[in-house]
């Protein structure tokens, strides 16, 4: 199993990361405000370039043959002197603090004073020119000739000047800058596993749960807002699960005791082979069963997306042939049963063996409904198909529960409850409804409706 990676050392990584940039941003920022005079220090872009002018003074630094130094401008220098004619530079020799040849006299008398003072760094003007803005920069150098003093004036700017620059201020704060990232990531490592610890109880919480347990839920007490919905959509996912288990546990313990019914009927009936409607008996029973298996084989393939729910199917041929099935049964029954639909296709969407399943469990059930002569009649239009009977029908109060699981007029109802129900989550699923109405005259209509189609 690969090793998931660490929250904590990701939060520190990004902290070094920014603090970094942060640095950087920071520097920039008040580089550029000082240039405009907005700062508390005034700088100016030229003073950027002192750095770069720098390293172009120590890479011309030679040793002649009389082992004295001199500066012999290299060709960078010799290029930068031509773009900025106004740039002057001096070396110190920073034990000695002798100029080294090659250095503009200018500075020499100037600077020599504040090399004997051995400062490290220092921003001077020639008493000629106006003090507006600092023109000129010393600092101690490290050079391939020990240390010593630098100095440039008047350097002009160019924008790859802030990496230079930015290079040498941070190299004289790198300790504290390192410090500064150091503690401050050992400071966060300690936080962020402080603060991850509520989670700790929420894993264990999550490791008690299993299929028997489902009704737990995650702890929230003490876990940081920032995965504060994660929790709670955790414990939400628990809640619908724990729903669909219970319903799925309901499910399997009343078919187990529903289906005893029928199945107690057909032995009943078989015991008694001499009753004059034992045939037509049975074969309702076993058509009754047929309908709820097939109906709930429909519901599982649906449910597992193994079939279509979309598909075009017209309604006029599939329920006809529904009928036409029905007819010995009926007639075993001594009932009718009387099929209605246009000449031209109805096209709706949906899934063409769950239609037929429905349809053939409602007509299972207007078959028990409708009194011994009389006729069960299907029709099909709209998008519609209606199943009607002429028997007691259902209450308006019964007309919702009805297609709830398991539900029966009385415990002396036959049946097992449970083709209505699959029949509505069937509809649902294929985008469509059923409803029950009150037949003109008596019984029960059972009405569903589809998404419409058109086969061109």
């Amino acid at each position: 199993m690969t090793k998931a990676p660490s929250l904590a050392l990701r939060i520190v990584g990004f902290l070094i990361v920014a603090q970094i940039f942060a640095f950087a941003i920071g520097w920039i920022a008040t580089f550029t405000l000082g240039a405009y005079g907005l700062g508390y220090m005034v700088y100016s872009f030229d003073a950027l370039a002192a750095s770069r002018t720098k390293d172009m003074i120590v890479m011309s630094l030679t040793r002649g043959e009389d082992r004295r130094l001199r500066i012999e401008p290299n060709a960078e220098l010799r290029a930068e002197i031509a773009r900025a004619p106004l740039m002057r530079y001096a070396a110190f020799e920073a034990m000695t603090g002798r100029a080294v040849e090659g250095s503009a006299p200018e500075l020499v008398p100037l600077l020599a004073k504040i090399v004997d003072l051995s400062t490290t760094h220092a921003h001077f003007n020639l008493p000629e020119d106006p003090k507006t803005e600092e023109l000129g920069f010393m600092a101690v150098t490290r050079t391939p000739f020990g240390q010593m003093h630098i100095a440039t004036y008047r350097q002009k700017f160019r924008f790859d000047d802030f990496y230079y620059s930015m290079r040498d201020e941070f190299a004289w704060l790198n300790a504290y800058i390192v410090a500064v990232v150091l503690i401050s990531a050992a400071t966060a490592w300690f936080a962020v596993r402080q603060g991850l610890r509520p989670l700790a109880s929420v894993a264990a919480g999550a490791a008690r749960i299993d299929m028997d347990s489902l009704h737990q839920r995650l702890p929230l007490r003490g876990v940081p807002a920032e995965i504060l919905t994660l929790v709670d959509s955790m414990n939400g996912a628990l809640a619908r699960l724990d729903a669909g288990a219970a319903r799925m546990r309901r499910y399997t313990a009343n078919a187990a005791h529903e289906l005893r019914t029928p199945l107690a009927i057909l032995r009943a009936r078989l015991e008694d082979k001499e009753d004059p409607t034992f045939k037509s008996d049975l074969m309702r029973d076993a058509s009754q069963l047929q309908a709820i298996v097939e109906q709930l084989l429909a519901a599982a393939r649906l449910g597992e997306r193994q079939g279509p729910v979309d598909e075009w199917v017209d309604l006029v041929d599939a329920i006809r042939r529904i009928v036409a099935d029905y007819m010995p049964l009926v007639i075993e029954c001594g009932r009718e049963i009387a099929f209605e639909g246009g000449p031209t296709p109805v096209v709706a969407r949906g899934n063409r063996r769950a239609i037929e399943c429905i349809v053939a469990n409602l007509i299972d059930n207007a078959l028990r409904a409708e009194p011994r002569g009389g006729t069960v009649l299907v029709t099909v239009g709209d998008a519609r198909i209606e199943v009607i009977d002429h028997g007691e029908g259902v209450a308006p109060a019964d007309r919702e529960t009805i297609f709830e699981p398991f539900w029966r007029k009385s415990e002396a109802t036959p049946g097992t409850g449970l083709g209505l129900a699959v029949a509505r989550e069937l509809m649902e699923k294929m985008g469509g409804r059923i409803a029950v109405l009150q037949t003109p005259g008596g019984g029960a209509t059972f009405r569903l409706s589809f998404a419409r189609g058109d086969l061109g």
